[in-house]
């Protein structure tokens, strides 16, 4: 027989641990929007092959949440970047709007 169901069973009593990481703020006020916009059209682009120029925008994006404390800053060897490419400064990101 189950014990599905069965009156002895009760309610679960664990308690949950949140992921490591993929768990963060949202950006509700849009502070990295624009770097996020500029990411997701290159991944339109190149159809979603894991090109240079993304992962340098994506690396600029981590980068921008974590100037902003919307995520805690970690290296980027730990987000998986390998090698260690020289990311924009944001002023050099601005200047290619």
């Amino acid at each position: 027989m189950s014990s599905f169901g069965s009156p002895g069973a009760g309610p679960y009593t664990g308690k949950p641990t949140p992921p490591q990481r993929g768990s963060f703020p949202l950006d509700h006020d849009g502070e990295c929007k624009a770097v996020m916009t500029k990411y997701l059209s290159c991944i339109k682009k190149v159809k979603g092959v894991n090109d240079e120029e993304c992962r340098n925008l994506a690396k600029t994006y981590l980068s921008c949440r974590m100037d902003r404390n919307l995520m805690a800053k970690d290296d980027f060897k730990n987000l998986g970047f390998a090698s260690e490419t020289e990311t924009p400064s944001s002023s050099e990101a601005q200047g290619r709007r």
